[in-house]
């Protein structure tokens, strides 16, 4: 099956742009903005609005495969590529990728994933919020040619077995992180909160104390809304290397300050995402691992997350090799086509890395309904909830099409689970 035409159109993500450098030098909030210059080039603001660009292939015999182009919050920030702005990559589209799509057979997804993926233009390769929409536009399209769920498609691409039990959806608060969790516990989501921990004065403390309030009163929360022993969900806070700021990137201080948040935390397990921000990835991997020895000392049992700096397919291999943390963030629009998402969980679940699907509350109902493909085929250990910051509607996105997934694949392969594999 061959691809006939394509199509561009320019749309909306499901929350905004943000200058992660600006916010974290303590810029102030002006209603749902902030006062200030932005500090990151490309942006003309500190927040401004999310977009996103639908690619859109139609195959010879009239279907449609459809994948949404965009890119995380923080564009620009941690070594990830620069601002995604539709008005100046739809031209560059039609000038350089329609040519090179148009009569392509998508009869082997890998392969054309992997060849789009490597595509360069002019020396350079194509930006990851492309790479990443034309790959799920290919999955699609696939998937439309044979009537089939694009995680069948992968399932039989990679050997992978067709699993029929759902995985763990990780919800994410924004800044209302009291009344999102609120609503979290009340869905029974497998993993909350995130919490948006990206500001020491307002959010951490220059103590860490305003955090530690928190967890704690995350932990009697969940116990007051949910007083069940069915119901034990997994808290994840986000920090974005603020922690290193307020304790000097001083190891033995951070893994002590998390430790004690363990202790807040209960019986609830807790993992924390990005302790610190060393500005670069060999620091980085080494700072996670002096954090993460620390904290096995102490005997504390608090996991912590990589983010920054683990963008790309290559990174996550180069962390998970390194074991200098518990769980890496497979970030998804960072890693460009969505093949490499899909090799990333492999290869964290082969190498004892625990594996979280992530990606960005700035991506699309498109983008997370093939995310979810995608891990209902890799198996991670967690998966976002996306897009947006107010949870219920990146939940019911997530949630609704994992389960709709799930019973057909259940009709079709049976009720029990682990179904074989189909090669």
């Amino acid at each position: 099956m061959k691809i006939s035409r394509i199509l561009y159109s320019a749309g909306s993500t499901g929350f905004f742009f943000d200058d992660q450098r600006a916010i974290k030098q303590g810029v102030e909030h002006d209603g749902f903005t902030y006062k200030g210059a932005p500090r990151t080039p490309g942006f003309g603001n500190i927040r401004q609005a999310g977009e996103s660009i639908s690619i859109i292939l139609q195959l010879e015999n009239g279907r449609f495969g459809v994948g949404d182009a965009a890119a995380v919050q923080y564009s620009g920030a941690g070594g990830r590529d620069p601002l995604f702005l539709a008005a100046a990559y739809i031209p560059f589209l039609q000038r350089h990728i329609s040519p090179v799509l148009e009569g392509l057979d998508i009869q082997n997804f890998r392969e054309s994933a992997a060849y789009l993926d490597q595509l360069k233009v002019d020396g350079e390769r194509l930006h990851t919020a492309l790479r990443y929409g034309i790959s799920q536009a290919l999955l699609d399209a696939k998937a439309q040619s044979e009537n089939r769920l694009m995680c069948e498609v992968l399932c039989e691409e990679y050997s992978l077995p067709v699993i029929t039990a759902g995985i763990p959806v990780f919800g994410q608060s924004g800044d209302d992180r009291y009344c999102g969790a609120d609503k979290m516990i009340i869905k029974r989501a497998g993993v909350l909160p995130h919490a948006l921990i990206n500001s020491i004065d307002d959010k951490l403390g220059r103590r860490g104390e305003k955090l530690r309030e928190y967890v704690a009163w995350l932990a009697a929360r969940i116990d007051m809304l949910a007083p069940s022993e069915t119901y034990r969900p997994t808290l994840h806070i986000d920090v974005y290397g603020t922690l290193g700021l307020i304790f000097d990137y001083d190891a033995v201080k951070i893994a002590q300050y998390l430790a004690k948040l363990g202790d807040a935390a209960g019986k609830f397990p807790l993992y924390i995402e990005g302790p610190v921000d060393m500005e670069a990835k060999v620091p980085q991997i080494a700072a996670l691992a002096a954090i993460r020895e620390e904290l096995k000392k102490l005997g504390s049992p608090v996991k912590i997350v990589a983010d920054e700096w683990c963008n790309t397919l290559e990174d996550i291999v180069e962390f998970t090799d390194a074991a200098c943390c518990d769980m890496v963030q497979i970030k998804t629009p960072d890693l460009g086509s969505i093949h490499n998402t899909v090799r990333a969980v492999i290869y964290c679940k082969n190498h004892g890395m625990e594996a979280y699907q992530g990606g960005t509350c700035n991506e699309t109902d498109i983008s997370a309904r093939a995310c979810v493909h995608a891990a209902l085929a890799a198996r991670p250990e967690r998966i976002l909830a996306k897009p947006g910051m107010g949870f219920d509607e990146g939940f019911m996105i997530t949630r609704n099409e994992m389960e709709r997934s799930l019973r057909i694949l259940r009709a079709k392969y049976g009720e029990n689970g682990d179904c074989g594999k189909r090669v």
